[in-house]
């Protein structure tokens, strides 16, 4: 996990510096957005192993931006991450990898961090 870099795409700020606290605790280097167009801009200066992006924000939503980074042939593991479960079934969160319904607790997506970037498992 040392050393791989991602993006958290998150209109909260408390939910920005949440994970990017609790991510980078984990060895991961962070960077963050408040919305998608940021992100998007984000994208065409930086690699990313992985994003984690919420799906409900102002703006660019996430599955517009998920639809626009898969267009401009961005292809890293996206985790969508919302407090809303119903995304899980919209057709188009099935261009991301995994879709993590929002809680303070991260160990759910911290584990499927883990696995999409093929680390292994422990807490």
């Amino acid at each position: 996990m040392k050393g791989k870099r991602l993006l958290v795409v998150d209109d909260e700020e408390t939910i920005r510096v949440l994970f990017k606290e609790e991510l980078e605790e984990e060895g991961f280097m962070v960077d963050v957005a408040s919305g998608g167009e940021e992100a998007l801009a984000m994208l065409e200066e930086t690699d990313y192993d992985l994003v984690i992006l919420d799906v409900k924000m102002p703006g660019m939503d996430g599955m517009q931006t998920l639809q626009e980074m898969r267009k401009r042939g961005r292809h890293m593991p996206v985790v969508l991450c919302s407090a809303y479960s119903e995304f899980r079934t919209d057709l188009t969160s099935w261009l991301s990898e995994a879709y993590v319904v929002k809680s303070s607790d991260m160990r759910d997506l911290k584990e499927v961090i883990r696995r999409l970037l093929g680390e292994s498992t422990g807490v």
